[in-house]
């Protein structure tokens, strides 16, 4: 491991130097976001929205927008491109990607920057289970990133990169025991990651060029599953051996797979397919498509998540529009906003669109964690 510097945070340096002006601005900061009494701990849904620099929070009991935090107003620019979100279990904080900054944030639930770690162009998010560690792999967007993955000590932001050997790191899950998976985004590749000694196990993918994309685990850690963009199957990996891990069975799901989410009883996978504006429902215990769900607002399916009950599935849509005879995703060119992006809710006891949420423009990675949030900008 190589370690790096985090980045000085700055709310912090302000609150030492105790002057008014610092604290002024804070408070300042602290009244735009929202800040004020203790709020109660609820269920959200955080959206990144990333052509607009801000992130989404939808209440779940409500699935109505609570707050919206504006990234522009906390100093990071327009340009900032929030990928992807993670919550910390406790509810004390939580952590976004920002591709445009070159850097991982940590916020607090009210909004308010506590620390911050430089990273380039970062993609995908973990929680260690049981350390205080996340890890981060790089964007889609990055053609020629650095073939490691990044260790942030989530206490003190500091970080440290593990090579992993393999070109564009992106999709990133850690198993119930600790062992950490990257794949690449470029090459058919795997790799196994033991933290505690840093041996890093390389495992060869059969068939054709998949992208692979992001994995998903059941809640047993037995089962991995990956999906990959190009070859437009999901694949099913036995993880029981951690550092070994087999590829059992692939599947058809259709065009452009994107990041897939597992239900809490471990029975289903749920998935977008870009290129097709569906959803595709997977059955893991028949290792098979379920269902394929179209209908309003699935424009783009990106992100995935699920509620802690298992009774909805998120995902979240770019809603871009792309030149005439290409595609969105994966080698495609630039796409431009055609709209507010959205959140498709599916029922999982019917495989229905139970309601469409429209958020900020090009809704990315999105992530379901408990936080005390206040009631306004939205509800």
């Amino acid at each position: 491991m190589r370690a790096r510097n985090a980045t000085v945070n700055a709310m912090r340096a302000a609150a030492v130097s105790g002057t008014f002006r610092a604290l002024f601005a804070a408070a300042a900061a602290a009244v735009l976001l929202g800040a004020g009494p203790p709020q109660p701990a609820r269920d959200v849904l955080l959206v990144c929205n990333q052509d607009d620099a801000t992130v989404s929070f939808i209440d779940l009991a409500t699935h109505r927008i609570v707050r919206t935090v504006d990234l522009k107003a906390l100093g990071f620019s327009a340009n900032a491109k929030p990928h992807h979100v993670a919550v910390e279990p406790d509810g004390s904080a939580w952590y976004v990607t920002l591709i445009g900054e070159n850097r991982i944030v940590k916020l607090d639930p009210e909004g308010r920057v506590l620390g911050q770690a430089e990273f380039e162009t970062p993609g995908m998010l973990a929680f260690h289970p049981t350390e205080d560690i996340l890890f981060v792999g790089r964007s889609m967007t990055a053609v020629n990133p650095p073939r490691r993955i990044g260790v942030i000590r989530r206490s003190d932001m500091s970080i440290e990169e593990v090579d992993i050997f393999f070109p564009r790191p992106h999709a990133m899950a850690v198993a119930p025991g600790g062992t950490v998976y990257t794949a690449s985004l470029a090459v058919n590749q795997i790799a196994a990651v033991d933290p505690a000694t840093e041996r890093v196990q390389l495992l060869d993918v059969a068939g054709p060029a998949h992208a692979l994309m992001q994995f998903a685990i059941t809640p047993d850690g037995k089962t991995m599953v990956v999906s990959g963009e190009l070859s437009h199957q999901v694949l099913v990996l036995d993880i029981t051996s951690p550092m070994e891990p087999r590829v059992v069975a692939s599947i058809d799901v259709g065009p452009q797979p994107f990041d897939p989410v597992i239900t809490p009883d471990g029975r289903k996978a749920y998935l977008g397919n870009k290129a097709a504006n569906t959803i595709t429902v997977v059955d893991l215990e028949k290792r098979a498509v379920a269902a394929v769900i179209r209908g309003e607002g699935i424009i783009q399916p990106h992100g995935a998540a699920v509620s802690p009950d298992g009774r909805y599935v998120y995902i979240s849509n770019n809603n871009l529009s792309a030149p005439a005879g290409s595609h969105i995703g994966h080698g495609g060119p630039p796409a431009k906003s055609a709209g507010p992006g959205t959140i498709v809710v599916i029922d999982t006891a019917t495989d229905t669109i139970a309601r469409v949420i429209e958020v900020g423009r090009n809704a990315t990675g999105i992530a379901v964690g408990r936080l005390a949030v206040g009631t306004h900008d939205g509800e």
